[in-house]
């Protein structure tokens, strides 16, 4: 066999691959991957969480929910892992179980910033209603809809919540709520990253105009970004499962992320349940869409004779 005129053999076999690094970290998002759909944990998901801690393996659940339900949270996962929260403003540690998480990392909303957020909005769409996310803390306006069972703190303007005398002046605020009751979702989006500019980090995960204010470049991703840097965790070691730990969706990573040790199998099946042996094992199983051996080509018709 010739092979730009050099004889090769035509029985030399591929070079086997190198072999995967063995993991460190392992991030996966919480809803419709780790929580089934009654929002428990499964017994071998508990499992796999154990035997990864066993292993000197970190586990960060990353998750958009607000710190205050880590609670709720930590009772499901037994103790287990750090939760990448609030979208990416705080990372808080579960293994003291419930009632008893401590806040590791908080990357909290300036109040100046989240004062002018408020007034740029509003101004350009009235009738945007705020509610004010912090460590413990849930404040909102008296026109904010009622979306969740919980009691808020204090039914007060977002500019009283927010002033440097205001009420929870103690806790960093994580991150505001806006809401429009008329805007489409996407254009309301798109208005608020316009008007807001790079004073905050403006997303959208909900399916009606509601909108989630964080501080600048703040997000799972860029969170998740840092906790792998300070530890010295490459991106081959990361391990990640679910849309959560990329960066939000129609949004680019933040200047923080760009080329961080962060790997992201967005899309992959949920539930994410890996066994025990798979997140210590040598060559860890990568959660994602299953492959489908190669198809082989039809074999042509036959030429007829005239």
């Amino acid at each position: 066999m010739r092979d730009n005129d050099r004889v090769t053999s035509a029985t030399r076999q591929p070079e086997p691959p190198a072999a995967a690094t063995r993991p460190r970290l392992i991030a996966t998002d919480l809803d419709g991957t780790l929580l089934r759909d009654d929002k428990s944990v499964s017994p071998r998901t508990v499992a796999a969480l154990a035997a990864a801690e066993q292993a000197g393996i970190e586990v960060f659940f990353v998750t958009g929910r607000p710190a205050r339900w880590m609670d709720v949270v930590s009772a499901h996962v037994h103790g287990h892992g750090l939760a990448i929260c609030g979208n990416g403003a705080a990372v808080v540690d579960l293994h003291g179980g419930p009632d008893a998480h401590r806040f590791v990392k908080v990357r909290e909303l300036p109040r100046e910033n989240a004062l002018d957020a408020v007034r740029l909005l509003r101004e350009a769409a009235p009738g945007t209603v705020y509610a004010v996310e912090q460590t413990y803390g849930f404040h909102q306006e008296p026109a904010y809809p009622k979306m969740h069972l919980e009691v808020p703190d204090d039914l007060l303007p977002a500019e009283e919540l927010l002033a440097p005398d205001g009420r929870g002046t103690t806790e960093p605020v994580l991150k505001i709520l806006a809401f429009h009751p008329e805007l489409d979702p996407d254009g309301f989006l798109a208005l608020a990253r316009l008007a807001v500019g790079d004073r905050a980090n403006v997303t959208r995960s909900s399916p009606s105009a509601l909108l989630e204010i964080s501080g600048p470049d703040v997000s799972k991703a860029s969170t998740l970004a840092l906790c792998c840097a300070e530890r010295g965790i490459s991106h081959d070691e990361v391990v990640a499962g679910g849309g959560g730990a990329g960066p939000p969706a129609g949004r680019p990573p933040p200047p923080a992320t760009q080329g961080s040790p962060v790997s992201s199998t967005a899309g992959a099946r949920p539930p994410c349940s890996p066994a025990p042996r798979s997140w210590t094992s040598t060559r860890p199983r990568r959660c994602g869409p299953t492959r489908q051996p190669p198809t082989a080509p039809p074999r042509p018709s036959p030429r007829r004779s005239c």
